[in-house]
Formats: C-alpha cells, sequence, structure tokens
C-alpha cells in the first residue's frame, strides 16, 4: 500500500496490518509505521507534468514573458477563503506579478475579467504549462500538490488545510517543507489581507534561497523504487 501524507490516514493505519510493506513520500513516515514495512520511496510525479511549456502557458493566458507569474491554486474543490483574499488583494498582486488562478468549479467571477488576470474553474491538460510558468505558487499542502511543484522547482507559499476542516495532515506536510527550506507557510487561521500580502512579500524575498535548497534536493526515482517493491513482493 502507499500514504502520500506524513502521517497516515485512517484507510491505511486499519490496512497495515494487512500489507507486507506500505510505500511513503515523506522520509518522516516510516517513524509512524512498523519497521519491516514502512518504505520511503518518495513522490511519485506525473510524467506529463514535466513536459510543460512556458512559453504555451503565456500564450494560453495572455501574459507577457517580462512580469513575474504568481499561480494560486486551492486543491480539485478550490478554496473560498484563500479566492477571497486574492480577489480583495487583486490589484495590489498586479502590481508586482501576473496571476493565474484555479479558483475551484462554480467559484469563478465573471466580473473580474482584466488584463494579467486570467481564471480557471479547474484545469486539466493546461495544468503541466500553467507550472512550468509560474514563478511562485500559493497552494493548499496536499502532498501531490507540493511535490509537484517540488520537482517543477516552484518556490511556495502554502496555506494548508485547517484542523477544523480535515485532520491536520496538510499542516504536517507543510511544517516538513518549511524545515526543509522549500516554502513559506500561513496558517489558514491567521490569513488575511494584510498576513497574505506579507507572507508573499517574505515569499519573494526568498525565492534564490528556496530554489537553491529545492535544487540540492535529490530524490531518487519513486516510480522504479514502486515497481521493483512490487515484483520483488508479488515473487
Amino acid at each position: 500500500i502507499h500514504e502520500s501524507d506524513l502521517t497516515p490516514g485512517l484507510a491505511n493505519r486499519l490496512s497495515v496490518p494487512f500489507a507486507s510493506k506500505v510505500c511513503v513520500t515523506f522520509p518522516e513516515t516510516v517513524h509512524h509505521l512498523p519497521a519491516s514495512k514502512g518504505v520511503y520511496v518518495g513522490a511519485v510525479i506525473r510524467s506529463e507534468l514535466l513536459n510543460g511549456s512556458r512559453e504555451r502557458g503565456l500564450s494560453q493566458c495572455g501574459f507577457t514573458p517580462r512580469k513575474p507569474v504568481l499561480l494560486v491554486m486551492g486543491g480539485s474543490l478550490g478554496a473560498r477563503r484563500i479566492n477571497e483574499v486574492v480577489r480583495s488583494q487583486l490589484q495590489a498582486l498586479l502590481t508586482d506579478y501576473q496571476v493565474v488562478h484555479i479558483c475551484g468549479k462554480g467559484q469563478g467571477d465573471e466580473s473580474l475579467q482584466q488584463a494579467g488576470y486570467r481564471q480557471y474553474e479547474y484545469v486539466t491538460d493546461e495544468l503541466p504549462d500553467l507550472l512550468t510558468m509560474a514563478d511562485l505558487v500559493v497552494s493548499r499542502a496536499g502532498s501531490n500538490a507540493i511535490f509537484e511543484c517540488l520537482a517543477l522547482r516552484k518556490p511556495m507559499l502554502l496555506i494548508p488545510l485547517s484542523k477544523t476542516a480535515s485532520r491536520g495532515d496538510q499542516i504536517l506536510n507543510a511544517r516538513s517543507f518549511e524545515k526543509r527550506g522549500f516554502c513559506e507557510v500561513l496558517l489558514e487561521e491567521d490569513l488575511s489581507d494584510t498576513t497574505f500580502l506579507q507572507a508573499l512579500k517574505k515569499l519573494g524575498e526568498n525565492r534564490s534561497d528556496l530554489l537553491r535548497r529545492m535544487k540540492e534536493d535529490t530524490q531518487a526515482d519513486a516510480l522504479t523504487q514502486v515497481i521493483s517493491l512490487l515484483k520483488n513482493t508479488a515473487s
């Protein structure tokens, strides 16, 4: 079985006794599992994400290559609170960035059509190009999303789901990345117009250091490890 978050969720906690091996994405996760079962493999990244084009992304959004791009995404369903803050501070953001905003199905705002701002309710085929185009990313802290940003070397401002809306796994994910120097973290409980702009300013100022640490992170080929483990376990 496989656990993507830092601590095992309920389904995997129930399944561990019956599993031969448990593949994990975060190195810390092995400490939450029986020593004979936890195997740190890292993140399996969708290969299509590595084939994005900055030029295609800029063309899709009608952006210029001469101004940095901020990508905001709140997960598959969007994030209402993040959307509210971004829209409230849009003019301030557009001073420094072009903004591509993945806001969630049914959460678009047609009144905000303007140069330098591109909304999507959700994306599919466009995502590799949008990620490649982005200079900075604002995101929730789901495991898949943050490891994809790490693979593409995109400095992140993570706003994890609060404990009132989840079991707190995104907070642990975000803190792990923060400790490793890959991101800045802003808890949703602390999110306001002012704190958002302050955190984004800090992210921009620290971008070079975050990029350096991301480039120093050398993950093994997780997919090859998982396939090898499957074959060895099956035989």
